[in-house]
Formats: structure tokens, C-alpha cells, sequence
């Protein structure tokens, strides 16, 4: 690394997290200005009182002043805010489906099996995905074609009686009043498919880096054709009276076998959606069938009769299809996840996928879950609205009911065991010893007890949360093959199971009216959307893959353009440049870096540094995506920094722990552990080195006592346990961008060095060089 002259400055380029952060927030100043973006991804640095760019605070290295230029980049708006990314919440289960396909297991080399397994296991996820489009739109037709148009505007219903008589007297109008909101819904598909982020001309699209890296990697064009013309067809179908019984009138049954083609080619080619399956004459030519077709259909069925005959089964058949789907694809990721397990047997199970890799499966169950309950809950809360309880629903109902009302007891008995489970762990493990450590000696009692029952209760979650989410849905996902088994060979439900039923109408009621709560709220009111906000934000940061029909991936414009910026700084020689992120803007900055690293020249990748802040890396996206963030392309990514890669982590932190180290323990008033080493290889890491704030840097992570020690001259003090939150405000946040940017190390006290070469036995692992 060059030796840093006079006129050295560093650049700390940091990247946020969730849920519409402001630019004063991101850089802890008073006033922030616009200094490059396009407006959608922004640039900003700190202003004066005249709204022009000012120098950031300096940091103090080397035993001198070192100038600072801080900026921040701004890409809340991509995710949140608005009535139209409200909306997007309707959407999370089509985001499901598309994240359960960056969860598949990576493919291990000269493994030809794994590779056929893993294309079959995408190929039924697009399936799968297909179908959950046609539950969903089969279950609003329920709602607008047969419960509001065929029922509810018949004469004499008792349903709206203040309605104008002339909507069921008109001939055509009641089947057009049922038919243009579907319509409507098949524009949404196909106008949502098409929105995109894409950076701006001055940098390049993202392309693989770390691990499998992020892109387009289908065809989205032609998911969007499936997808559409999948949404039509069934609309048709349930226009025709169903899949199971074909019209007696001769144009009806045309159309009828018309429609079942249509949508069995769709089927047929959402396994392998490429250019050369559905070029663009092809695709158009389709989206002129499937309108024609429906339309027709329209035609045929007016007048609508006092119920629509076809509801019921196309429901069912449409559900039992997205069930085996499900299934199917579950039983194939079994042997593609252990074929897949030497890429992570070396690993603690700490570290291992959750699941053993096969954490896809309840994730696309859960997606199929949420879809067909949300529709269920929505016929089942307009009926209850329009009052007229007398309306019929599709007999299928009943199993979904019945199948949430399961659910509801399953989440009860989750939240009792989570409860105990948690304050348990909080009275065996008293105060643990590197809560000592971290608070010191004289630290007030209340501290210590804070501390430690934040410890225990983060640690809990780490541990445990992703279980009870998949226990959740693969519990459901059992539940609803039984409940077809038992439909299937024992006809109507026993009446033991009624009042599992009546309970899972309240579920799906509730869950109807929240979600459509949120999406008002989230489109009304900034600061009550933020939990929204975060769930669209983690869906929203992964590609289209296996949905079109999904909210476009922000990281697909912020990484290159991220990586844009500090390629444009590097190109002084003596600037130094920090990627610093916070939550998931730490992920966004490790790819990022992972990205120069790969590009830069030895003498600029020398002057690029790391830093990340409670980022969800370690827990959770290196163990849900692990072709995404592998630990061999983290550890050689650590070793191309040479170690400039820091992370801000605390204990209290449930989606925050550790970033580059882990197995760790307190041994003699010392803490140790395994990470990332300079070189790029895994081992034991020196004992961690105790900061003039109390922090402990172990390897490349820095624990934070929390709460804070004390007040530090000249930082804003925060009092209390700050768990996940305020990351930039701790007085170590400088003290890591300085040591990122590699003009400082973290030494060895005196007399410690004598022990290190004793601390790799006890970890069990070869100590990493200095």
C-alpha cells in the first residue's frame, strides 16, 4: 500500500439501509445537497447555510488531521414512498416465489447431476410461479366475476339494494362490471413486469462477482407473456364454467378447448422462458390470442347466470396444481441439497444454510400459502362488507379456512414456545463474560443487566427465528396436503374440523383488512409505512428470476453505480475510498468491493476499503443464499482488501452480529475466534484488542459495548441499549473508516503476542498469518 503523504484524503462513500432514510440521517448532518444521481439513486454530501457542498469532519490518524469527504448515496426512492410502491405489498407473495429461487443451493463443480437438478428445481419454481399468478386471479375473478357480477347485481340478491336496478337488467353490463377489473389487473401484471432500475449511462450494467452474482438471469420479457396470458386464460376458463366440464354450446366448447391449450402452453413454456422459445412476433402474437379469447369468452357466457358454475373447481384444480408444484419441487431440492453439502460441510453450524439448503421448498410453500390466503381472506371480508353473508363461495374455501385456522393455532403455539424459549436463555446465562468484558469491571449493574438480557434475547433470535418461520410453513404446507387428501378421498371435511374453520375466517379476514391497511397507510402517511417498507426492501433486492411480476431489484442500479463513484475517486492517487453501508446497505457495499476488486488495478484496489454496520450478512443472507454469498468468495474477497474489510457489529443486534469472524469464544480474559484472514484464507483469529471506547476488534469485526461506556467529547451521546439502530453515531464508526482505509491497524498489546500461537489449538483451527 502507498505510504500516505500530506495531501491524502479519504472518501467515505456510505450506503444505508432500510426504509427511506434521509440524507441528513445518512450523513449525521444538519443539511445535506444533491452533488450527482439521476434523482432516483442520489449522491449527496453535507451542506453550509448556503446549500453548497462542505468538507465532512476530519479524522484523526497517523497522530495528525486527515481531510474527509463525505457522501452519501440515497436509494429509498427505488422501494419506498407513494401510492403505486404501496401497492407493492399485493405483490410479496409473487416476491416470495422469485426469492425462493436466489435460495437454491450453489452447484458444485464437475457435478453434471447437480447442475440437471438444480435447472430442474428452476424450472418447477417457474411453475410454480405460473400457477400462483392463476390462483390469485382465479381468486379475485371469485370476487368480481361470480360473488359482486353474477350474485350480488341479480335482482333480488339483498345485496346493494341501493343500486340502480338497471345493473342487472342491461344485458351485457353485469358480465363487463365483473370482467374490466380482472382486465385491469392483467395491465398491472404487464405494466409492474416492465418497470426497471437501470443505471445511468456512466457506468456498467452489474455483472457477476461475488458468488453467483446478481442479474437478469431469465428472460423477463417472456415470463411476462407466460404470466399474462396465463392471467387471461384463467379468466376465460372461469367465464366457460370451469376446467372440468366442457359447454354444451358449440362456440363455448371451442373456446373452452381453446383456452385450456393456451394455458397448458404457458405452462409448458414457463419451464425453459428464453428469446428463442418466445421471440418478440411470437409473444405478441400470444398477448392477441389470450385477449381475443377472453373477450370472447365474455360474449359467449353473457347474460351471467345467478352464480357462476366453474368457480369452485377452478379454484381447487388451479390450488391442487400449485400444491403438487410445491411438492415436487421440495422432494427434488432434497438430493440437490445433499449433493451440495461438501460446499459447506467444512463450515460450522453456524454458518451452514438454513435448512441444510432446503430452505427454498417452505419459502415457495409460504408464497403459495400467502397467495391463496390473501384471495380467500379478500372474498371472505367483501362478503362480510357488502352484507350478505348468504352469497355462496367456492366450496374450496373451506380448506383454506380450515387450513389457516391450523395456522393461527401453529403461530400461537410458536409465540408461547419463542416467549419462554427467550427469557429462559436470559435466566441460564446471567451476565456472559464478554458482556464483562465489553462494559468493564466498573460498569453500572443496570448496564450489565440491559446488556445481557439484549444478548440473550438476539442471540435466541440468531439461533432460532428462521426455524420458527420454517417450522411455520412447512407445518402449513403438510397441513394443506392432508387437507386435499382427505377432500380427495373423504369428501366433505368432518364437522370436528368446523371450528378450526371459523377460526381461520378471522385469520384471513384479518390478514385481508391489515394488508390492505398497510397499503393505504404506507401510501397515506410516511412514517406509518415503515414496516412495510421494510419487508418491500428485502424482497425488492434480488432480480427477476422466477416471477416477472415483482417489484424491479435496486441492486441491480446502486452496485454499479456505487461502484461508478468510487472508481471516479480512485482516479486521484491520493485518495483513499470507503464503501461504508449500514443493514442492508453493508450488502450492497460488499458487492460493491467485490465488484472493484475484480476491476481495479493493484496500486487503486490498495486504496479501497470496507465497512460495513449491522449488516444481515452472516445470520442470514450468507446462511438463506448461500450460492449468493459463499464463504470462500467473502474470504477472498477479505484477502484482496488485505484485512481492510471492518465491520460494526453488536451482540444485542438480532440481524447484526459478526461479519468476518465467528465460533466465538472468551478464554482467559480474552476474546478469540475464526474469520476471514488478510490472505484470503479461514482461520483463528489474533484475541481481540480491547479500543480506548471499550470496543473489542476481533479480526476484521469490531463488538460495540451497548449500551455506550460513556460520553465522548465532541460525539452526540445516545443512551441505552441501541440494538440494531444508530450505528453511525457510536464514537468507533471513525475509528473503523480510518482503519478500512488502512491508515491505521489494530496492535497487539504488550505481552500478547506470546499467546497467540497458543490460540489456534484451542479453536481448533491453523491461526491466521500476520
Amino acid at each position: 500500500m502507498p505510504l500516505p503523504g500530506p495531501d491524502t484524503r479519504v472518501v467515505e462513500l456510505r450506503v444505508p439501509g432500510l426504509i427511506g432514510t434521509t440524507g441528513e440521517s445518512l450523513l449525521d448532518s444538519v443539511g445535506t445537497v444533491d452533488v450527482d444521481g439521476d434523482g432516483t439513486g442520489r449522491i449527496v454530501r453535507p451542506s453550509d447555510r448556503l446549500r453548497r457542498p462542505a468538507p465532512g469532519p476530519v479524522l484523526q490518524a497517523l497522530g495528525r488531521s486527515m481531510p474527509r469527504t463525505l457522501e452519501g448515496y440515497l436509494w429509498s426512492r427505488m422501494t419506498s414512498g407513494g401510492a403505486a410502491k404501496a401497492t407493492w405489498a399485493l405483490l410479496f407473495p409473487f416476491s416470495l416465489a422469485n426469492v425462493a429461487h436466489w435460495m437454491l443451493p450453489p452447484i458444485p463443480e464437475d457435478s453434471r447431476v447437480s447442475a440437471v437438478l438444480n435447472r430442474v428445481c428452476r424450472g418447477m419454481l417457474r411453475v410454480a410461479a405460473v400457477l400462483l399468478t392463476m390462483l390469485l386471479v382465479a381468486q379475485l375473478g371469485v370476487v368480481t366475476l361470480d360473488l359482486f357480477a353474477a350474485q350480488c347485481l341479480t335482482a333480488g340478491s339483498g345485496c346493494l339494494d341501493s343500486a340502480p336496478s338497471w345493473l342487472g337488467d342491461v344485458p351485457g353490463l353485469r358480465t363487463a362490471a365483473g370482467l374490466l377489473p380482472l382486465l385491469a389487473v392483467a395491465a398491472v401484471l404487464f405494466g409492474v413486469s416492465r418497470t426497471s432500475w437501470r443505471p445511468n449511462d456512466q457506468v456498467e450494467p452489474l455483472r457477476d462477482h461475488l458468488g453467483g452474482g446478481l442479474s437478469d438471469v431469465a428472460d423477463t420479457a417472456a415470463l411476462r407473456c407466460v404470466h399474462v396470458v396465463a392471467a387471461l386464460g384463467v379468466t376465460a376458463l372461469l367465464l366457460l364454467g370451469g376446467p372440468l366440464t366442457m359447454p354444451a354450446d358449440t362456440p363455448a366448447a371451442v373456446l373452452w378447448v381453446g383456452t385450456l391449450a393456451l394455458l397448458g402452453s404457458a405452462l409448458l413454456v414457463s419451464v425453459t422462458p428464453a428469446r428463442r422459445v418466445l421471440p418478440s412476433p411470437v409473444r405478441t402474437a400470444l398477448y392477441g390470442v389470450a385477449i381475443a379469447v377472453t373477450v370472447a369468452a365474455a360474449v359467449v357466457s353473457a347474460p351471467l347466470p345467478g352464480t357462476l358454475p366453474g368457480t369452485n373447481a377452478t379454484v381447487e384444480l388451479v390450488g391442487a396444481a400449485l400444491l403438487g408444484a410445491c411438492a415436487v419441487f421440495a422432494l427434488v431440492l432434497v438430493p440437490t441439497a445433499l449433493l451440495a453439502r461438501r460446499e459447506w460441510a467444512h463450515l460450522p453450524r453456524r454458518l451452514r444454510p438454513w435448512a441444510g439448503g432446503w430452505a427454498a421448498a417452505p419459502a415457495l410453500a409460504l408464497a403459495g400459502l400467502l397467495g391463496g390466503g390473501f384471495g380467500a381472506g379478500l372474498a371472505v371480508a367483501l362478503r362480510r362488507l357488502l352484507g350478505a353473508d348468504g352469497l355462496a363461495l367456492p366450496e374450496g374455501y373451506d380448506l383454506i379456512t380450515m387450513l389457516w385456522g391450523a395456522g393461527l393455532v401453529v403461530a400461537a403455539l410458536l409465540a408461547v414456545w419463542a416467549a419462554a424459549g427467550s427469557s429462559l436463555r436470559r435466566v441460564r446465562r446471567g451476565v456472559p463474560d464478554i458482556v464483562t468484558l465489553l462494559q468493564g469491571e466498573d460498569a453500572p449493574a443496570e448496564d450489565d443487566a440491559e446488556a445481557s438480557a439484549a444478548w440473550a434475547r438476539a442471540g435466541w433470535e440468531r439461533k432460532y427465528l428462521h426455524r420458527l418461520v420454517l417450522t411455520f410453513a412447512s407445518t402449513l404446507g403438510a397441513g394443506a396436503v392432508a387437507l386435499a387428501a382427505l377432500r380427495v378421498f373423504m369428501g366433505p371435511m368432518p364437522d370436528w374440523l368446523m371450528p378450526l374453520s371459523a377460526a381461520g375466517v378471522l385469520a384471513l379476514g384479518a390478514l385481508a383488512a391489515g394488508l390492505l391497511r398497510a397499503v393505504y397507510t404506507a401510501a397515506t402517511g410516511e412514517q406509518r409505512s415503515r414496516h412495510l417498507g421494510a419487508f418491500t426492501d428485502l424482497a425488492c433486492f434480488w432480480p427477476r428470476a422466477a416471477h416477472p411480476v415483482v417489484p424491479p431489484s435496486y441492486a441491480l442500479k446502486v452496485v454499479p453505480e456505487l461502484a461508478g463513484r468510487a472508481r471516479t475517486h480512485l482516479q486521484e492517487p491520493n485518495t483513499r475510498v470507503v464503501l461504508a453501508g449500514y443493514h442492508v446497505g453493508g450488502l450492497l457495499t460488499v458487492l460493491a468491493a467485490a465488484r472493484l476488486a475484480d476491476e481495479l488495478s493493484d496500486e487503486e484496489r490498495e486504496r479501497l476499503g470496507l465497512l460495513t454496520a449491522g449488516a444481515p450478512l452472516q445470520w442470514g443472507y450468507q446462511r438463506a443464499f448461500p450460492a449468493m454469498f459463499p464463504s470462500a468468495s467473502l474470504a477472498r474477497l477479505n484477502g484482496e482488501l488485505d484485512g481492510r474489510w471492518r465491520g460494526l457489529c453488536r451482540g444485542t443486534d438480532s440481524f447484526g452480529g459478526g461479519a468476518t469472524t465467528w465460533r466465538h469464544q472468551v478464554a482467559g480474559d480474552m476474546l478469540l475466534g475464526v474469520g476471514y484472514c488478510g490472505d484470503g484464507s479461514i482461520g483463528a483469529v489474533e484475541p481481540a484488542v480491547q479500543g480506548p471506547t471499550g470496543v473489542l476488534v476481533l479480526g476484521g469485526d469490531h463488538w460495540l459495548p451497548d449500551p455506550m461506556r460513556e460520553p465522548v467529547s465532541g460525539r452526540r451521546w445516545a443512551a441505552g441499549v441501541r440494538k440494531h439502530a444508530d450505528y453511525v453515531g457510536d464514537p468507533e464508526w471513525d475509528r473503523a473508516v480510518v482503519m478500512a482505509a488502512g491508515l491505521e491497524d489494530a496492535d497487539l498489546s504488550a505481552g500478547l503476542a506470546e499467546q497467540v500461537s497458543l490460540f489456534g489449538d484451542v479453536l481448533g483451527k491453523p491461526r491466521c498469518t500476520t
